[in-house]
């Protein structure tokens, strides 16, 4: 029924939302991915002085640690039963090499000159941390930003919650707040009020990872999404392998 009744704004994910719920209720809880998520952030927090070297040595230290932060996007329990470290390190190791879209970069770059306010919609435990050297360069070199990062308001998968935010000091960087909401993505019409108000407020968004793409899509902010194709559906919609990085805005 929950499917049959769908309107055209519910995507994948609020569906799959709506029918934990059930779940919970009919046959009893949730897979709990508390620890999984407090593993791959100390494996990320174990790792980001030294990430934060390799970025600062680039050229463009913000392009840089942009790619790494999109090839972290791989730690999705959503997308994958098994997240594998080896292959996880393999990405970020060949991230450097590869390309932010260079329009689309280019674009970004010539809106932060101006803009005030940044939300960054972030995505999966682990790759928060990558996500958290992004945000203190954006504050670094454009310093009249005002940056929010945006987690989920409740358990949803191993997103980032306020929780966790906590565990990567993720205040340090930036304001954050949650969206009101345990769906694994950003629908607009779902989220909390306040949360509604930050993004329609902002002048910028920069959005993390498949849900945030599938729950954001066609919403008209100006939102820059950036995320690995991990599923079939994304493979195909983009015409690319598995684990290619994405990079797109919202108005093309």
């Amino acid at each position: 029924r929950i499917v049959a009744e769908a309107g055209p704004e519910d995507s994948v994910p609020v569906l799959v939302e709506r029918i934990n719920r059930i779940y919970e209720k009919k046959i009893g809880p949730l897979t709990d991915f508390t620890e999984v998520k407090k593993e791959y952030n100390e494996l990320m927090l174990s790792v980001e002085a030294q990430m934060e070297e390799k970025v600062r040595v680039k050229e463009d230290p913000l392009k840089a640690a942009m790619l790494y932060a999109r090839a972290a996007n791989y730690i999705d329990f959503g997308a994958f039963n098994n997240v594998n470290h080896e292959t996880l390190f393999e990405l970020l190791d060949e991230a450097a090499a590869q390309e932010l879209a260079p329009k689309v970069y280019r674009e970004f770059r010539q809106e932060l000159e101006s803009a005030e306010k940044l939300v960054y919609v972030t995505d999966n435990c682990g790759e928060v941390v990558m996500d958290k050297i992004v945000m203190k360069l954006l504050k670094e070199q454009y310093p009249q930003l005002h940056i929010t990062a945006l987690v989920r308001g409740r358990q949803a998968l191993n997103d980032v919650t306020i929780e966790d935010a906590g565990q990567v000091d993720l205040h340090s960087v930036a304001e954050v707040m949650t969206n009101g909401s345990g769906v694994t993505g950003t629908p607009i019409a779902y989220i909390s009020q306040e949360a509604r108000r930050l993004l329609h407020g902002a002048d910028v968004i920069v959005a993390k990872g498949q849900g945030n793409y599938e729950t954001m899509n066609g919403c008209g902010l100006n939102v820059y999404y950036s995320f690995l194709c991990k599923c079939d559906w994304f493979q195909k919609r983009f015409g690319l392998p598995k684990n290619t990085g994405v990079f797109i805005r919202e108005k093309e």
